[in-house]
């Protein structure tokens, strides 16, 4: 009997009503997460199985912001955007935090609230405020970063805690330069801090690995186990340590990675740490390596694979090496409209984000097609053993292929049309289910489909499309 609303029957191939039930979460994100011993390209929850991580991200989730010439909703609408979430059947969040106050002179409402607190008569600050006390930490914004996590973890959402933002200390795009409204900024507090160590105007060296005692590490780490004390009781956290830094970074990221595992190693409750890529790095190529190389449990790449694969729109198998959880923000910025990646980055072997951008475009139709993506693949994830999937090259000619070998093939098709999955080698027959991503319906084949040879298929409908293909007697 089919009681659990999290997970589909695994009798029922093309039930509809279970297919719904699925995409709502029942019970609360279980975890903390672990890099899977059975299948490392997935994280899985203590004693369970594998599970795929799906699920899209605005960019201003914890805050209330000022970003330059962009409008913005200010608060977020954090609960309508739980409900979106959970309406399309995502599980995961990248909930993003800003160190700057705001970006130009022009900007009239501040960054609110942030880690410190400010100080009444210390002065004022480059955008008008009090001065910062960089050794006070400021009870609204560790309250509300709580709240948060534990209202996504109710509804089984999974949130990854963005601990530094890459675009807080310099000029990314030759446009503007937050610097000057940072906290670490030596005009902005009241500790006699200076993170531009060398004057060039930026504050890259905060994201620089400075050694164990400077100053600046000091506080830095005071800032990361006050955030684990706030949130590391919750099951459903992950951390990032930086948004898109610069290329410099990583060996300063790497030390974030080990201090947090070794902050959390005599707890029992350690979580998952990731790195992502630096903003535009070079050379691009060896970025992505020394990702896949460091002590990060989890990464995001940038678009250049080697082989050639790239991240975008043919990304290569995934092998194991890390947990990758492919970003759109690193690979389209805020551009991506369309579902086609969500699906071909789940069938080599990938978890899934998505930089939404809701707030300002909630309903843009692309926008929408990858939102039930993210749901669409969570789903069909669920009806397949994901501890024991692969990705295939060789198995169908799409090339895009998730299988649990001898018991079930997942094929995408992205532009339809007719084509081959080859069950040489293989034992048994097959019972086939279609699923069209654009609306979201299923249709099974009459037929049973035997092993033992290559087989040919074509889609009943138009577009992309999914082929199911389960052991008729599993």
């Amino acid at each position: 009997m089919f009681t659990n609303r999290r997970y589909l029957c695994s009798l029922c191939l093309v039930c509809l009503v279970c297919l719904a039930q699925a995409s709502s979460a029942a019970s609360p994100a279980p975890g903390p997460l672990a890099v899977s011993r059975i299948n490392p390209r997935y994280f899985a929850p203590p004693g369970g199985k594998a599970i795929l991580l799906a699920g899209a991200h605005d960019g201003w989730e914890l805050q209330d912001f000022a970003w330059g010439d962009t409008v913005k909703e200010k608060p977020f609408a954090w609960k309508k955007f739980l409900d979106m979430l959970e309406r399309n059947g995502n599980n995961v969040i990248r909930l993003w935090s800003v160190e700057h106050t705001k970006i130009v002179d022009a900007d009239r409402d501040l960054t609110d609230p942030m880690p410190y607190m400010r100080v009444a008569g210390s002065g004022k600050a480059a955008d008008g405020g009090d001065k910062f006390d960089l050794d006070r930490f400021n009870p609204a914004y560790f309250g509300r970063l709580k709240r948060r996590v534990r209202e996504a973890r109710d509804r089984g959402i999974y949130v990854i805690v963005m601990l530094f933002q890459g675009w807080s200390i310099e000029d990314k795009r030759g446009r503007v330069n937050p610097w000057p409204y940072h906290p670490f900024n030596k005009a902005n507090n009241v500790n006699g801090v200076d993170g531009d160590l060398n004057g060039d105007g930026r504050g890259i060296e905060l994201h620089t690995w400075l050694g164990e005692n400077h100053p600046i590490t000091r506080k830095q780490r005071a800032y990361v186990r006050r955030v684990l004390k706030t949130v590391g009781e919750f099951d459903n956290v992950l951390f990032e340590i930086a948004n898109e830094s610069h290329n410099g970074s990583i060996p300063w990221q790497n030390h974030m990675v080990e201090f947090i595992h070794s902050r959390e190693s005599s707890s029992g409750r350690r979580h998952p740490v990731g790195i992502t890529v630096p903003f535009r790095g070079s050379p691009l190529g060896s970025v992505n390596r020394a990702l896949f190389a460091g002590p990060a449990d989890w990464i995001s790449p940038n678009r250049f694979a080697e082989g050639g694969f790239n991240y975008r729109d043919n990304p290569p198998p995934a092998d194991g090496r890390k947990v990758v959880l492919l970003d759109s923000d690193h690979l389209y910025g805020n551009k991506l409209r369309n579902r086609r990646w969500v699906w071909k980055a789940f069938l080599r072997g990938y978890n899934v984000l998505f930089m939404d951008r809701w707030t300002v475009r909630p309903d843009d139709p692309g926008r929408k097609s990858v939102r039930r993506a993210l749901g669409q693949v969570i789903r069909f994830s669920r009806r397949l053993d994901l501890d024991r999937a692969r990705p295939s090259l060789k198995r169908a000619s799409t090339r895009f292929c998730l299988e649990v070998a001898g018991e079930s093939y997942l094929v995408y098709a992205p532009r339809g049309g007719v084509f081959t999955v080859d069950l040489r080698g293989v034992e048994g027959k097959f019972r086939a289910v279609w699923f069209r991503p654009a609306d979201g319906t299923m249709k099974k084949e009459d037929r049973t489909v035997s092993s033992g040879g290559v087989r040919r298929f074509t889609p009943p409908f138009e577009g992309d499309a999914v082929l199911e293909l389960k052991r008729a007697d599993g």
